[in-house]
C-alpha cells in the first residue's frame, strides 16, 4: 500500500504521477471516483497522468489513444493493449494504491 496524498489535495478532474516502478497515474474523476493505472501508454512512451480526462476515460497527450480507468482497456486506436489497473483505498483522508504485482516479480 502505497500513499498518494491527501484526497483534499487531489481536485476533481486532475491526476498525479506517483514515481513507482513502473510509474502509477492516479485519477480522481469529476464525480470523485478514484482510479490508479500505470502511467505509461502502451502503444508509445508517454505519461497518461499528463492526458485529458473525460469521464472514465484519459487520453493520451502523444497519439489520443484512450484507456478506461475502470479496466485499463483502450477505448480507441492506436493503442491496443491494456494498461495495469490498481486497487485505490482512501484511509484518515489520505489516498493510498495497492499495487497488482506481474506474475514472476517480487512484490
Amino acid at each position: 500500500m502505497i500513499p498518494v496524498c491527501r484526497l483534499e489535495d487531489l481536485p476533481e478532474g486532475e491526476s498525479v504521477r506517483i514515481e513507482t516502478t513502473p510509474p502509477v497515474a492516479v485519477f480522481r474523476t469529476d464525480d470523485g471516483e478514484l482510479y490508479a493505472i500505470d502511467d505509461t501508454c502502451t502503444h508509445q512512451d508517454a505519461s497518461l497522468s499528463e492526458g485529458w480526462l473525460e469521464g472514465c476515460l484519459v487520453e493520451c497527450p502523444l497519439h489520443a489513444a484512450s484507456f478506461d480507468l475502470r479496466t485499463g482497456q483502450p477505448a480507441c486506436l492506436p493503442a491496443r493493449r491494456p494498461v495495469r489497473t490498481h486497487r485505490v483505498t482512501v484511509d484518515d483522508g489520505v489516498i493510498h494504491v495497492h499495487l497488482v504485482v506481474e506474475e514472476g516479480s517480487a512484490a
